[in-house]
């Protein structure tokens, strides 16, 4: 329930504030004074777009702001974007006259998208212009989903998966049908370089150790000379490292002992000598093992030349190479399956088809029931509603299977006896599809889980007894919701809890907007305006009097 809504430099009010309660709060005042502005306001509260020009004259910004009764689950979603919800939410919305906007909620800045989630579960608004959008098909199935309440809704929770289900498959299999030609030379190319990859079967590192190995056959004979030479002049030539280091070791020896330090020398002369002679004989035994084979580099060099080609077609490197050859293996593997999957696609088809339509079947059934029952009740309505001739058809038509099932619906009406119905947008005069409007609605709107209703104008074209009945009708929802209506037939206005008025001023320089809360006799007053245009007529007042007590008793 909402419980205040405060409005500042909005439209021509400089500011207001009303009060709201429980029951049936009605807005009144004469045409151009602001009224429609309390549902402007709404509107922003619910995430509307906002427009710069609805901010005053002379004023840098807008602001509108409203404390609600939060349901748990409103609250979890302000506290999720970093709202705070004590005993009441506040919900706001900042117009600045540059065109910038910001919404609030519970004290934090939120994107204006989340005001309208909010307000989905807040308050719903019934204006004129749902007048418009009640003949278009999409809303007269919307209405009648309304009025069928959770056995369409569930029917639907478990339909709209399985459709989209189907819509899926059927796409997959109209994209592999669709490419099979593509797919056919994806899999020759893959298969050909992997033919290209398997007949050559490089190994991870070969390529370094084909270099080094490349390296050494090719300087094979120059490899052995070194070695060999070196082995000779450290060990066998008469001036080798080794005579010198021998002849070293006979001059120090002798007399090493008596110093230890010169000892320590003739220690190092001896392990030098092992060492030398240990290197002398790796490099003979190097120099005899080395491989001179022709052979055998010519292959090495056939091997290397096969790698790099494989290199510049799926490399750069070898480890890119033998990369690609997984991936296209695996791909491979999917493209095979693709044929199999095919068939399997086509069986999950045919099984989320027969789905979809035994779904779609029952929920033409609900519909149809519903169908019925809306036109009856609504029909009962109208009669009250100075329509008693009229007639009302609820078509359920077959169609394709869509998101929403396989069920086109239209309203047809007819509005004088021996009248053949015909579609609701042909049908209806402003008059009648204004009453018919408010008949659906108020058959909707007990089936409405929000707890507010708003009402601008859905009474225009009416009056008389008709306008008695019309406000029947809404104190009736009254006893169910919060109901605020912003009329301009006295007779609705006469049966509200709560009465406002939007009143307005000019001194000649700008015009401004003021909301009071009547009580009493200025509520007769303002019934009297709107019944004779004078609120001193006493003529008027007697009338206003009548209404009230017709109100009170009714």
């Amino acid at each position: 329930m909402w419980q205040s809504l405060r409005l500042a430099s909005l439209g021509v009010i400089e500011e207001a504030e009303l009060d709201l309660g429980p029951g049936f709060t009605v807005i009144t005042g004469e045409t151009g004074a602001g009224k429609t502005m309390v549902v402007t306001a709404l509107g922003l509260l619910r995430g509307e777009r906002a427009d710069s020009a609805l901010v005053r004259r002379g004023a840098d910004r807008a602001r509108i702001e409203a404390s609600v009764v939060a349901t748990p689950e409103v609250a979890a979603l302000v506290e999720e974007a970093g709202g705070q919800v004590d005993d009441d939410l506040v919900l706001a919305r900042v117009l600045t006259s540059q065109g910038r906007s910001r919404a609030l909620a519970g004290g934090s800045t939120v994107p204006a998208g989340l005001l309208s989630r909010l307000a989905d579960s807040l308050v719903a608004v019934h204006g004129q212009s749902d007048q418009q959008r009640l003949v278009r098909p999409q809303e007269q199935r919307g209405a009648l989903d309304r009025y069928a309440g959770s056995e369409v809704s569930d029917l639907l929770a478990l339909y709209q998966p399985d459709y989209e289900r189907l819509r899926e498959l059927k796409a997959r299999l109209h994209d592999l049908r669709t490419h099979a030609g593509e797919r056919l030379q994806r899999l020759d190319l893959l298969r050909h370089g992997l033919d290209e990859i398997d007949a050559v079967d490089p190994q991870p590192g070969e390529d370094e150790e084909l270099v080094q190995r490349e390296n050494r056959l090719a300087h094979a004979e120059a490899l052995a000379a070194a070695a060999a030479g070196a082995s000779v002049a450290l060990s066998e030539d008469e001036h080798s490292a080794a005579a010198a280091l021998a002849a070293a070791k006979s001059v120090v020896d002798p007399v090493a002992g008596n110093d230890p330090r010169l000892e320590a020398l003739a220690e190092r002369l001896r392990r030098a000598a092992i060492d030398l002679t240990d290197i002398a004989s790796e490099l003979a035994a190097y120099a005899a093992d080395v491989d001179l084979d022709p052979a055998g580099l010519a292959t090495v060099q056939e091997r290397r030349a096969a790698l790099t080609a494989l290199q510049r077609r799926y490399g750069p490197g070898l480890d890119d190479v033998i990369a690609w050859a997984d991936r296209a293996r695996a791909e491979v593997l999917e493209l095979d399956l693709d044929d199999t999957a095919i068939e399997r696609l086509e069986t999950e088809a045919d099984a989320a088809r027969d789905r979809v339509v035994e779904l779609a079947g029952r929920l033409t059934q609900a519909r149809t029931r519903a169908a019925e029952q809306l036109a009856e009740e609504v029909g009962r309505e109208l009669a009250d509603l100075a329509l008693p001739s009229a007639r009302l058809e609820v078509r359920v038509l077959p169609g394709e299977p869509g998101p929403h099932g396989a069920d086109d619906v239209e309203i047809w009406f007819a509005a004088n006896s021996g009248a053949e119905p015909r579609p609701l947008a042909r049908a209806a005069s402003g008059g009648e599809l204004s009453r018919l409007m408010l008949a659906i609605e108020v058959v909707l709107a007990g089936r409405d889980p929000v707890p507010t209703l708003v009402f601008d104008e859905v009474d225009a074209g009416i009056g008389g007894r008709t306008a008695v009945e019309v406000a029947r009708r809404l104190a009736r929802l009254a006893q169910h919701a919060q109901v605020i209506a912003v009329t301009h037939l006295p007779q609705v206005a006469a049966f509200a809890d709560s009465h406002f008025v939007v009143s307005k001023s000019d001194d000649g320089t700008v015009t401004s907007s003021s909301v009071l809360r009547l009580e009493h006799d200025s509520r007769v007053d303002e019934l009297a305006r709107m019944l004779a245009g004078l609120d001193d007529s006493a003529a008027a007042q007697e009338h206003a009097r009548e209404l009230l007590e017709l109100a009170r008793t009714a």
